[in-house]
Formats: C-alpha cells, sequence, structure tokens
C-alpha cells in the first residue's frame, strides 16, 4: 500500500480495534513508553494530542498498542513494525535494510517513522492535509513505532526474523526469544520487583531518569542537523544491544533464567525510557507552537 493511499478507518471501527489483543512490545512496554512521553510534553502538544484523541480523552499510553491491533486487519501495516538486518553483521543501514519481503522501499518501522512525522508535520502547511491523512491514525502509528524501534529485536537479523524462530524456555515456558523481548522480561519484572504494578515500575523507571540517566537525556532528546525525526540512530541502537545482550547466550533449545533475566531487564527499563523521552521530544518539535488544523 503506499503512503498517499491511507484512508479514514472511521471513529467507531478505531474504538472497535482499542480491544486488547495480541500486540507488539508488549502492552505493558507500550504504555510506559507513552506514559513516560506523556510527562515530557510541552502544552502545545499535549493541547494537540487531546484535540487527535477525543475517543481517548487524550490519553496516549490507552491507544500506544492500537497499531498491534490492527495490523491483522490493515495487513500492509505489519512490515512497518520491525526492521531486518544482515545476520551478524550488527549493522543497520536504511537503504539497505528498510523495505519489506516484495522489496517495497521504505516499508519498515524507521520508514514509517519519517512518513507518519511528516503526515502530522503536513497539518501546520497543507489546509488539505486532514483529506489526505488521518492524523489521528498517523499520531497513534508513530507513538507506537517508536517504541517499536527501541525493542532490540525489532532491528534483528534476518534470518530468525528478529529472534522469532529461536525457540528457547523462559525459566519453565516454551517461547521463543523475541517474545522473551516483547514481553516476558517486562513480566517478569512486575512479578518480582513491582508487585505486578506496571505503575509502579514506570514511576521507577520514571526517577532513573530524573536521577541516574539525568545527563544523558539531552542527547536522547536531540535529532543531528536539527532534524524533527531521527529513527535510524535508534535503529542503529537497537541492532546493536541485540547482538550484545538478547541474542548472547541464546541459541535454540537453550533455557534463560535468572542470569539473562538480570542481566537484560536494565537494558530493556533504559530502552522504554529512551523511547518515552524521544516519543516526547518529538511530538513536542512537531507541535511547537502552531495552530494544529483538526480534523472534522
Amino acid at each position: 500500500m503506499f503512503w498517499n493511499e491511507l484512508f479514514w478507518i472511521g471513529r467507531a471501527l478505531v474504538l472497535l480495534q482499542l480491544i486488547p489483543g495480541i500486540l507488539g512490545w508488549g502492552k505493558q512496554g507500550h504504555f510506559a513508553v507513552c506514559k513516560i512521553a506523556e510527562g515530557y510534553l510541552t502544552e502545545d502538544a499535549l493541547a494537540a494530542v487531546k484535540l487527535l484523541l477525543p475517543d481517548a480523552g487524550g490519553d496516549l499510553a490507552s491507544v500506544c498498542s492500537w497499531a498491534d491491533e490492527v495490523k491483522f486487519h490493515l495487513r500492509w501495516s505489519g512490515p512497518l513494525h520491525y526492521v531486518d538486518t544482515p545476520d551478524f553483521r550488527c549493522k543497520y543501514d536504511y537503504c539497505r535494510d528498510c523495505h519489506d519481503t516484495h522489496g517495497h522501499e521504505n516499508m519498515c518501522v524507521t520508514g514509517a517513522i519519517y512518513n507518519y512525522t511528516m503526515q502530522l508535520l503536513s497539518a501546520y502547511n497543507d489546509s488539505n492535509s486532514q483529506m489526505k491523512y488521518n492524523l489521528t491514525e498517523a499520531l497513534m502509528f508513530l507513538s507506537h513505532f517508536i517504541g517499536d524501534v527501541h525493542q532490540p529485536l525489532h532491528v534483528g537479523f534476518l534470518g530468525d526474523l528478529g529472534g522469532n524462530t529461536i525457540v528457547i524456555r523462559w525459566y519453565r515456558r516454551k517461547t521463543n526469544l523475541h517474545h522473551v523481548w516483547d514481553n516476558m522480561i517486562i513480566e517478569s519484572a512486575l512479578k518480582t520487583f513491582y508487585g505486578s504494578d506496571l505503575a509502579i515500575m514506570i514511576q521507577a523507571i520514571q526517577r532513573n531518569i530524573t536521577d541516574s540517566w539525568f545527563n544523558e537525556i539531552s542527547s536522547w532528546k536531540s535529532c543531528t542537523s536539527d532534524r524533527t525525526v531521527c529513527p535510524d540512530p535508534y535503529a542503529s541502537e537497537s541492532v546493536h544491544l541485540a547482538c550484545k545482550f538478547a541474542y548472547r547466550n541464546a541459541t535454540t533449545g537453550s533455557t534463560l533464567g535468572d542470569d539473562y533475566f538480570l542481566s537484560r531487564l536494565p537494558v530493556v527499563e533504559k530502552r522504554l525510557a529512551q523511547a518515552g523521552v524521544r516519543l516526547a521530544a518529538l511530538l513536542n518539535r512537531i507541535f511547537v507552537s502552531q495552530t494544529l488544523i483538526a480534523q472534522e
């Protein structure tokens, strides 16, 4: 599907698709990313989010998993959740890697981030933009894909489909490596350290942002050459982390337990933090002191 062929699903369908389903980072992970982002939004960005999400009451976190919930209906969107890289090179290159299995260029997570940023920016510059694009969808897709590009195995190897074909055991449970990073590290952390309360986990990550990672925040927010959006460095970080942490000691048939969990959890929590801070910075740049053209 070409970018300029995106049409309205309609408000009723949007509401229908908010029903929980099969998710990406994991519903908890995407919720955490958007909840962290909400705390860093400017007044202009908050106003724009509320305008574009009337059915959700302006609550970005509540719709952060929407893109996963509709990908089985909007099948063209499936390749937009990830980008595959050549096996064992541990490098990402947009021109080489950003395409779907049919070779269609720009059909990957980084391409999607560029596209939906452009759609939202067009609302300031083109009075007909609301006829071309569904700006509510653009915001929900963009928020979700910023989360996805920070999950290391969403920029994993082509040969194992980002860890999906690496069958392992997470303690006693049979699963695959990709699912471990999407869901199971977070689920185990919630049970082990946070009393199964996602709000407490988010608060702990927020404290680390203001304390442990405070000196890094400015570099997280910035884009090279003052660009509005810069997902390529995020993808490069992810594949590097995939090689260093996700794939290491995780081969088909292996059992992953405390050693793997406790050493990888800090990586997951920091990626959630980076995704949240960067999503907020991006939305703040998009919605800076301008009047958004409202959708009918």
